[in-house]
């Protein structure tokens, strides 16, 4: 069981960054594939980064060059820095951990808000 708790998120202005942070409690986090969804009312929630156990990492188009995201084994986080934000960047912010046979564990979500 893993329990995830987010935070760093607000409203900025178009062109600022924004920290988002995810703690984990819970065994074997260095195990998971670790990442970050968001999503808007109506629609699903898509993939903005993810970073595996061995620290290979993958971003979605519309962010890449933008966000970067690390993992913190040892302190059993992970975070997502945004750069560059921009009013499509808005949405809540979900944190998440997988591994085979468990499947996802998600956090509560953390609203961003980039206003232009």
């Amino acid at each position: 069981q893993v329990q995830l708790v987010e935070s760093g998120g607000g409203l900025v202005q178009a062109g600022e960054s924004l920290r988002l942070s995810c703690a984990a409690s819970g065994s074997f986090f260095n195990l998971y594939a670790v990442g970050w969804y968001r999503q808007t009312p109506g629609k699903q929630r898509d993939l903005v980064a993810f970073i595996s156990s061995g620290g290979n990492t993958n971003y979605a188009d519309s962010v890449k060059g933008r966000f970067t995201i690390s993992r913190d084994n040892a302190k059993n986080t992970v975070s997502l820095h945004m750069n560059s934000l921009i009013p499509e960047d808005t949405a809540v912010y979900y944190c998440t951990a997988w591994a085979p046979s468990v499947g996802n564990y998600w956090g509560q979500g953390t609203q961003v808000t980039v206003s232009s």
